[in-house]
């Protein structure tokens, strides 16, 4: 089955940078969008960026301009590269693959145990 290791989290001042890793491993074929999520406490999970097999990419209103999604296929890995964070941005990010194919499953959707994310002075 496929597993989703993050890596990256932390602590940072507003207006520092994070960068966030995600391997995707387990016999995989192919994978169609990677991406993220997070949660801050008390609120819903939100989409903060995803990235199709194509390199199509979708950011949230929030994060716009301020973050960069990427992904190596070779490698299965997707990045998220964060740049003048705020405290807003605190919350736990988590790593999310969709129509995951491996060599003996397939996978609607996967996600990683979460990495925190913290901005504050």
């Amino acid at each position: 089955q496929v597993q989703l290791v993050e890596s990256g989290g932390g602590l940072v001042q507003p207006g520092g940078s994070l960068r966030l890793s995600c391997a995707a491993i387990g016999s995989i074929l192919s994978i169609n969008a990677m991406g993220w999520y997070r949660q801050a406490p008390g609120k819903q999970r939100e989409l903060v960026a995803l990235i199709t097999s194509r390199g199509t990419t979708n950011y949230a209103d929030s994060v716009q301009g301020r973050f960069t999604i990427s992904r190596v296929s070779a490698k299965n890995t997707v990045y998220l590269q964060m740049n003048s964070l705020k405290p807003e941005d605190t919350a736990v990010y988590y790593c999310y693959a969709d129509n995951v194919v491996g060599s003996a499953y397939v996978r609607k959707t996967a996600w990683g145990q979460g990495t925190q994310v913290t901005v504050s002075s």
